[in-house]
């Protein structure tokens, strides 16, 4: 008889018993280690966040601004659990103390080269699945801004020196050339 090999699940308990500063994602039952990112990826989150909650405020709008990290339950349980790098969160009575519940409207990612796969794959679906309004992924090893529409199936291409226009807030544009990545 041959071994068979026993794979581990991973629960929302193994998220929790993480050493202090280890950070990870659950999905699927599969732990996703998250690397440090580095000071472009900080400074992309920054940028974007501080022109989201600043359109925001002068708007008077009642949507929260959250950058990683900040705890996502993607389908309001503990089965998925993700730290967007920029969640923009627009219903109040999904935020707890502890993050999230449920779908955030408007997700972005910026790449890592250790969540590139993830980022472009896994999470496109998952986030998709679960509700999330409008999806961005940052990619600045590739100068790329691909931005998913997934209310309308609309999707865009851009770049650095573009300025990609959000589906969540009609008449916000944000200008990527006007970002500093150094």
């Amino acid at each position: 008889m041959d071994a068979v090999r026993q794979l581990e699940y991973y629960t929302i308990d193994d998220i929790y018993n993480l050493p202090d500063g280890q950070r990870a994602e659950l999905m699927d039952g599969e732990l996703y280690m998250m690397a440090t990112p580095s000071m472009v990826h900080q400074r992309l989150v920054m940028e974007i966040s501080f022109r989201i909650r600043d359109y925001i405020g002068r708007k008077k709008g009642e949507c929260q601004v959250f950058p990683s990290p900040f705890a996502v339950f993607l389908n309001a349980n503990n089965e998925i659990y993700v730290e967007p790098d920029i969640a923009v969160i627009c219903d109040k009575d999904k935020l707890t103390e502890k993050g999230c519940n449920g779908a955030p409207d408007w997700v972005i990612e910026i790449v890592s080269p250790s969540s590139r796969t993830l980022d472009y794959s896994k999470k496109l679906f998952k986030y998709r699945t679960a509700g999330v309004r409008e999806y961005w992924i940052v990619d600045y090893e590739k100068n790329l801004i691909m931005a998913y529409d997934f209310e309308h199936e609309g999707m865009t291409d851009s770049t650095f020196s573009d300025k990609v226009k959000s589906w969540v807030f009609e008449d916000l544009e944000i200008d990527f050339s006007g970002i500093d990545l150094e």
